[in-house]
């Protein structure tokens, strides 16, 4: 058992779930499908959101009973949080300026790297993470600045070494396109092989320390962009990620309350053995994912990184052949 999904909340817990997941597939929809739809989600909602941010820290600087009691700076004050929301942000307006092409940057070739560039920024932000519980509390446990108790050991060296992995398994930096119908950014060569071996790296990631959040961000969240890249929008995988990461962090940041201290709340079983299981399961899935990629590279004597390497292959063909 990897969560505490059971006893009075169960039923509450299940349909928390099952509402972020639908509700995050349906917003990357809304988003993803047009250009007011992308401005509004990434730009002007992360806008306000930064006033309101702002407002919050300058009110409790100033010993306002309002701002030092707001959820968001009770809950929510952790830098990982902030990072992961404007990066994943940057992201998604980057991912738009390729997909549509705006001005010299979203035509030029030399951009088309800014998908593994940002990719591998939010991959670091969490490696650093688990390092830094490492660090912090090892062989023992720590409490984070949201009141959350978080453990320190193997764990976290085996995942931020499986996260380190991860980024070089993305392939084909430079083998960026455009769908016919000018919705989708298409990275073809981030086939099945990178995605499984992803998934499993960041679902350890959060259980190893956002055990209170796991359960939503760990499983909802990576399965929503998982599903639409399998039966829909085959090649978008990385543009549905950044566009639900992103809008799952501002829902987030702003309704704590509904993982933390609600009847949707769910906790991991925080078991130091369990997450060394995990971690062990996704270290070995980046190493054997890496070893494929290196050895498919030397039968076509290709640059893994340069050059793509899965042309030819199921969910390579199937992504280009959405491709203006």
């Amino acid at each position: 058992m990897l969560f505490q999904v059971y006893g009075a909340n169960a039923g509450w817990q299940w349909l928390g779930w099952i509402l972020v997941f639908c509700c995050l597939i349906g917003a990357n929809e809304l988003a993803r499908r047009t250009k007011i739809g992308g401005l509004i989600a990434f730009v002007a909602i992360p806008a306000v959101l930064t006033v309101y941010f702002i407002a919050i820290y300058v009110g409790a600087a100033m010993g306002a009973d309002w701002a030092l009691s707001n959820p968001t700076y009770i809950h929510m004050t952790s830098w990982f949080h902030y990072a992961k929301l404007y990066a994943a942000t940057a992201g998604c307006i980057g991912f738009m300026a390729l997909k549509y092409r705006w001005g010299r940057i979203g035509k030029s070739e030399w951009f088309k790297c800014f998908p593994f560039v940002i990719v591998a920024i939010n991959i670091l932000i969490a490696v650093v993470s688990d390092f830094e519980s490492a660090i912090r509390a090892w062989g023992t446990t720590w409490v984070s600045t949201e009141g959350v108790t978080l453990m320190g050991g193997w764990h976290n060296v085996f995942n931020g070494v499986a996260g380190l992995i991860n980024i070089a398994c993305m392939t084909g930096w430079f083998g960026i396109y455009v769908s016919k119908k000018k919705d989708d950014m298409l990275w073809p060569d981030m086939t099945w092989v990178f995605i499984v071996a992803y998934d499993l790296w960041n679902f350890c990631y959060t259980y190893n320390c956002l055990p209170t959040h796991s359960w939503y961000c760990g499983l909802a969240l990576l399965l929503a962009p998982t599903v639409a890249n399998f039966f829909w929008n085959k090649g978008g995988w990385i543009q549905n990620r950044a566009n639900t990461l992103a809008i799952w962090c501002m829902f987030a940041q702003i309704f704590p309350m509904f993982q933390d201290y609600s009847v949707f709340s769910t906790q991991s079983v925080n078991n130091p053995n369990v997450n060394l299981t995990v971690s062990i399961i996704a270290l070995v899935a980046n190493v054997l994912a890496l070893g494929y990629i290196l050895v498919r590279a030397k039968k076509q004597g290709v640059n893994p990184w340069i050059q793509e390497v899965f042309k030819g292959t199921k969910d390579y063909e199937q992504a280009i052949a959405r491709a203006a």
